[in-house]
C-alpha cells in the first residue's frame, strides 16, 4: 500500500486544522480565515465539515455531564416526562439548596407565562425554600392551588404551606385548602369534602399545567410527625403497614401502593391517581428521601423529578 493521500485528505486536514483552532483554541472564523489562508465563508464550511465527518469529538468533563445521564437513566427506567438533576453537596448530603434553585427556575418557567394557567402545590421545606426564590411577578390571569390541607390537628397553620407565598409573589389567585392533612375520623374527613372549596380545588386540580409536590419519608421525627399531622399511635400504625413514604399526607409502600384504610381513610388532601394524573413533579434529596422516592417511581405517583446527584445514583443503585 502506498503512502499517497487519498483524494480528499488535504481538505480533510484543512478541515481537522479549523476545527481545532474554532472549539479547542478558541479562535474566532476571521482568524481561522488568515490562519489558513483562505476566505471566512471557506473557514466557516471547513469547521463545520469537522462536525460532519466526526473529526471533532466532544467530552464534557463537568459535574453536569453526570447530572444529565442519572436523569437519563432515571428517565428510562421509570419512564418518566421529566427529570431535573443537580450536583450535589457530598459533605452536606441533606442540603436542599440546589435542588431548591431548580424548582425555583422551574417554578418560573410555567408562572412567567402569559396566557392563564392553573398550578398546583403540594408542600415541604424543599418546596418553601424554592417558592422564595422565584422572582416576583404580576400575573393576576393564573391561578396557584392547594392538594393538601394548611391545618394540623390541633387548627394551627403549617408552616410549609406555599401556595399562599407564591400567589403572592406573582399577584395571582390562590386556593388554599382549609382543612386539616389528616381528619379525626371518616365522618370528618366526609364532611371537609362536602364543602364548596374542596369541590372547586378537585376542579382546578384537573386543569394543572404542572403540579409541585414534596416528598416525605415515613419515620420518627419525619415532618408528617414532627409538624404534628399525624400522631405517634398512627405513626407506628403506618410503619407496621410497610408505609414508606407520604406525598401530601397519602402514605404508600415501597412498591409505590397507596396503603387502603389506616390513616389514608381520613386523609383529607385531594386524591393521587396511579399512574399519575398529569405532570407531578416530586423535589427532595438526601439520604432519608432515597426509599420513598424509589417506591414513589415503582408506583408511578409521580412522572417528574427534581433532586441532585447524590440521591439519584443512590435510588438507582438500591
Amino acid at each position: 500500500m502506498s503512502g499517497k493521500p487519498e483524494p480528499g485528505d488535504e481538505k480533510l486536514d484543512l478541515a481537522a486544522r479549523a476545527g481545532w483552532l474554532y472549539y479547542v483554541g478558541g479562535e474566532t472564523q476571521e482568524v481561522i480565515a488568515a490562519t489558513l489562508g483562505v476566505s471566512r465563508p471557506v473557514a466557516q464550511r471547513l469547521i463545520a465539515l469537522a462536525v460532519s465527518k466526526s473529526l471533532i469529538k466532544f467530552r464534557l468533563d463537568h459535574p453536569i455531564a453526570a447530572c444529565m445521564e442519572l436523569a437519563k437513566r432515571l428517565t428510562d427506567r421509570f419512564e418518566l416526562s421529566f427529570c431535573e438533576i443537580v450536583p450535589g453537596d457530598p459533605t452536606q448530603p441533606e442540603a436542599r439548596v440546589s435542588v431548591a434553585v431548580s424548582a425555583a427556575t422551574w417554578l418560573e418557567h410555567y408562572v412567567s407565562q402569559t396566557a392563564p394557567l392553573v398550578l398546583a402545590l403540594g408542600t415541604g421545606r424543599t418546596l418553601r425554600t424554592a417558592v422564595a426564590q422565584v422572582r416576583p411577578l404580576s400575573r393576576p390571569q393564573h391561578k396557584v392551588i392547594s392538594r393538601v390541607g394548611n391545618m394540623a390537628r390541633d387548627g394551627s397553620a403549617s408552616a410549609f404551606d406555599v401556595v399562599m407565598r407564591l400567589a403572592d409573589g406573582i399577584g395571582s389567585k390562590r386556593y388554599p385548602m382549609p382543612t386539616p392533612v389528616v381528619a379525626d375520623s371518616e365522618e370528618e374527613r366526609a364532611l371537609f369534602q362536602t364543602q364548596r372549596s374542596f369541590r372547586l380545588l378537585f376542579e382546578l386540580a384537573a386543569q394543572a399545567k404542572a403540579t409541585f409536590v414534596g416528598i416525605g419519608e415515613i419515620g420518627w421525627n419525619a415532618p408528617l410527625h414532627s409538624d404534628g399531622f399525624i400522631t405517634d399511635q398512627e405513626l407506628a400504625e403506618l410503619s407496621e403497614r410497610g408505609a414508606v413514604g407520604e406525598i401530601t399526607g397519602w402514605a404508600f409502600d415501597e412498591g409505590g401502593r397507596i396503603l387502603d384504610g389506616s390513616v389514608n381513610a381520613r386523609v383529607v388532601s385531594l386524591p393521587i391517581t396511579q399512574p399519575s394524573d398529569g405532570l407531578v413533579i416530586a423535589v427532595g434529596n438526601g439520604p432519608g428521601k432515597v426509599v420513598p422516592i424509589r417506591a414513589a417511581l415503582r408506583g408511578r405517583l409521580i412522572s417528574g423529578l427534581i433532586t441532585d446527584d447524590l440521591t439519584a445514583q443512590a435510588v438507582l443503585d438500591s
